[in-house]
């Protein structure tokens, strides 16, 4: 009956396993080739005329000094800085509004959700297209800033860092000699300090904005699918709505935790199209991230070899950090006191409830031991009469 399960089991996963193949591992393993090698972007990466540079791509992006590495080291401080506001922001963000969403009390639940939830299905290029009106010197939000007497930015014009902006406020204006004698990359360190840009600040928003509401939906299935027999003991025990949350309803949340972070940290590290589309990293490339950089090196530079090595180097840089973030949300062989008292106080109300139903069964049984012993003395009292 088994008789070529195999064989026709290989016959039905053939067409996706070509597929891949073709459009997915095919041309990773041709960019590995561009990335050590010289290929100009003519003809084919596998012309005879095309020549073997082993690590020189790589080497020029990270340690030879020049404007390669400096576009690197600067494309890296943008993005690391990005990425350390919006993955806690958003995570934090769509977790505050599953919580919200999801009260039983709370009356049009569908239509929050689906208000929360609209900014991630709408089209980036539209939706920065209005943040660019928004934020534009004369938009929205200056406006507003200005009602309250504060005089806006221009947003997408002011390449400064704000933390530069914020120790120009106490009469810090220039780099102490301590930061500008190193640094790495080609970027000192004064630099690497500077913080976000203003322009790099309406991304940030952009980017939380439009990403809690995907997050919030994978929060609110996993809230949903703890029991109520969970919520219920923490009741019991006297826990209040925060302390439910904090010791019982996060700690459960754990797996969900680690994809939302995960798929932030991989997502925050790819922008492309809110870069593209507000003029390639102007101004003075504090908006330059390393996937644009790698994008215009190849298709505007025509230096595919480094351009492929950028690529390959963010792929490391991802993994890299997907694993440390693995390892520190790992599930360790101690779980801790809150998931002991946890387990604990379900134990203590399941022995109550046994204790309970011990109790009320015999009070059943005396109560009907008392009425027969009644009816039996009542009955030979009759007789006796």
């Amino acid at each position: 009956m088994h008789r070529g399960e195999a064989k026709y089991g290989w016959l039905f996963i053939s067409p996706p396993i070509i597929i891949i193949g073709i459009f997915l591992v095919v041309p990773v393993l041709l960019a590995v080739w561009v990335s050590v090698s010289d290929w100009s972007g003519l003809g084919s990466p596998l012309n005879p005329q095309v020549s073997f540079v082993g690590s020189k791509n790589f080497e020029a992006v990270l340690s030879d000094p020049g404007l390669a590495q400096k576009d690197f080291g600067t494309s890296i401080r943008n993005n690391l800085y990005y990425v350390v506001l919006v993955v806690p922001l958003q995570t934090a963000l769509a977790l505050f509004l599953a919580v919200q969403v999801n009260r039983r009390i709370l009356r049009g639940r569908g239509f929050f959700r689906t208000a929360f939830y609209f900014p991630s299905v709408t089209s980036s290029i539209a939706i920065t297209a209005i943040w660019l009106f928004l934020f534009g010197a004369t938009g929205a939000v200056n406006k507003i800033l200005g009602f309250f007497g504060a005089s806006g930015p221009v947003w997408f014009a002011d390449p400064r860092g704000v933390l530069h902006i914020i120790l120009a406020s106490f009469g810090v204006s220039s780099a102490p000699g301590a930061l500008t004698g190193g640094g790495m990359l080609g970027v000192s360190w004064w630099d690497w300090l500077s913080g976000p840009s203003v322009a790099m600040c309406a991304i940030i928003l952009l980017a939380v904005f439009t990403t809690s509401g995907t997050f919030m939906l994978l929060f609110i299935a996993a809230m949903q699918a703890i029991g109520a027999e969970v919520d219920e003991a923490a009741l019991m025990d006297g826990a209040g709505p925060f302390r439910k949350f904090f010791s019982v309803t996060l700690p459960m949340l754990k797996p969900t935790l680690f994809t939302v972070l995960t798929l932030g940290l991989i997502g925050t590290w790819q922008v492309f199209d809110q870069i593209y589309l507000t003029g390639g990293g102007k101004p003075g490339k504090t908006l330059l991230t390393p996937a644009y950089l790698a994008y215009q090196t190849s298709f505007k530079d025509l230096n595919w070899g480094q351009g492929a090595a950028i690529s390959f180097i963010l792929f490391v840089i991802i993994i890299l950090l997907t694993a440390l973030q693995r390892y520190v949300l790992r599930d360790r062989k101690d779980k801790g006191k809150v998931s002991r008292a946890l387990a604990g106080a379900i134990a203590a109300d399941r022995a109550v409830v046994v204790v309970a139903t011990t109790v009320a069964a015999t009070a059943d049984r005396g109560s009907s031991t008392s009425s027969s012993t009644g009816n039996t003395s009542s009955n030979r009292a009759g007789e006796e009469k």
